[in-house]
């Protein structure tokens, strides 16, 4: 069936033009298996934007030879902390690039200020307009990502989601004359492709011995006094266990300061690390702890023991049938599940409908309908 389905697409896809918007790091990692398969078709044109600079701090120069794809084509240069400074921004400069550079397909990645800017440009140009895991909420409208989550959703021609729930959302709020398709989790694409791949990173530690501490969100952070009694949960709890923390820029120089106030820690703070690196670390700890949604769904794929200092979820199938728990916030309850952790109590988990590391050739297909049609 492989062959056929290759002719078939050189067929439909040698005149089209995707064009595959990324609005920062993380994106990358699910756009890459996207563009290996776009690419086995070899009359496939596309273009990779980039949202911010070219010099983009958080682009570190190993990233894309780590994930072996190519760097945007396309950088639009905006660099602002302010939400709406960034939708203006990217709005003006993406508008410019597809008056130059038509697009047939335009596939916006995630809920960022910058996606939502561009789907805006595109539906107001007529063009197909594609989301990238789809879906997903909070239902809490005071997160500017609900905000944006729900705009592009709803201006979407095609929506690409990730699990069960999400494919639900999605299809009930989804637009007359759109479509939604449950492609699957694209970050196991990714993970699959490059899991031989991992380098052991350049730390003292032993397979299964250690945990992983990771922290980005910004409401965290600013509760410096609620963040600390965290850490000294977790400290605590952790029995002695090294807790490998690699963090980068404000997380990095906050968390150090306070766990300067916490007794017995054995956190190890570490600056950020390559992809490939981070991929070792996560795969061969005994848990993890974090606040990000995608390092949640890597340590369900990889059968690690995770902690999740949220009280939701985007992705509720890491969860109900993953190694995820939800602590939101509280010290007492995140001490408990550390606790149960390093001891080894934890819940049996398995790996969710479609995380077979296909969701990059479901999207293909299906675009190959849609550009065809």
């Amino acid at each position: 069936m492989q062959p056929t389905l290759c002719v078939k697409l050189k067929k439909v896809l040698k005149v089209k033009k995707i064009c595959i918007v990324a609005g920062a790091r993380p994106n990358f990692i699910k756009v890459a298996p996207l563009l290996r398969a776009i690419e086995k078709t070899a009359d496939a044109d596309y273009q990779l934007v980039y949202a911010g600079r070219a010099d983009d701090p958080t682009l570190e120069a190993s990233l894309f030879d780590d994930l072996q794809m190519p760097r945007p084509s396309v950088f639009l240069g905006v660099d602002s902390t302010s939400l709406n400074e960034i939708t203006s921004r990217v709005m003006a400069e993406f508008d410019a690039l597809l008056e130059r550079e038509p697009a047939d397909v335009v596939i916006v990645v995630d809920d960022l200020a910058s996606t939502m800017a561009a789907a805006i440009v595109t539906k107001k140009r007529g063009v197909k307009l594609a989301h990238l895991v789809a879906g997903t909420r909070s239902f809490d409208m005071t997160m500017p990502k609900e905000v944006n989550r729900l705009v592009i959703d709803a201006l979407s021609d095609y929506l690409f989601t990730a699990g069960v729930k999400s494919n639900s959302v999605a299809t009930r709020e989804q637009a007359e004359g759109s479509d939604t398709y449950m492609v699957g989790n694209i970050l196991m694409d990714t993970l699959r492709f490059n899991y031989q791949r991992f380098r052991r990173p350049d730390i003292d530690v032993s397979e299964g011995q250690y945990l992983v501490f990771t922290l980005n969100r910004k409401a965290l952070l600013e509760d410096e006094e609620h963040l600390r009694q965290m850490l000294a949960a977790i400290a605590e709890s952790a029995g002695g266990t090294p807790i490998v923390a690699p963090l980068r820029g404000r997380a990095r120089e906050v968390v150090e300061r306070l766990l300067a106030d916490v007794q017995g820690t054995t956190f190890n703070v570490q600056g950020s690390m390559s992809y490939l690196e981070f991929g070792w670390l996560t795969a061969h700890a005994r848990g993890i702890i974090t606040d990000s949604g995608n390092v949640a769904e890597e340590a369900t794929f990889n059968s690690v023991p995770c902690i999740t200092l949220n009280s939701y979820t985007e992705h509720q199938e890491t969860v109900t049938v993953g190694s995820n728990v939800l602590v939101g916030e509280d010290p007492v309850r995140l001490a408990e599940e550390v606790r149960r952790m390093v001891s080894g109590q934890w819940k049996k988990c398995a790996l969710p409908d479609r995380w077979d590391g296909r969701t990059a050739e479901r999207i293909v297909r299906i675009l190959e309908g849609v550009r065809g049609s």
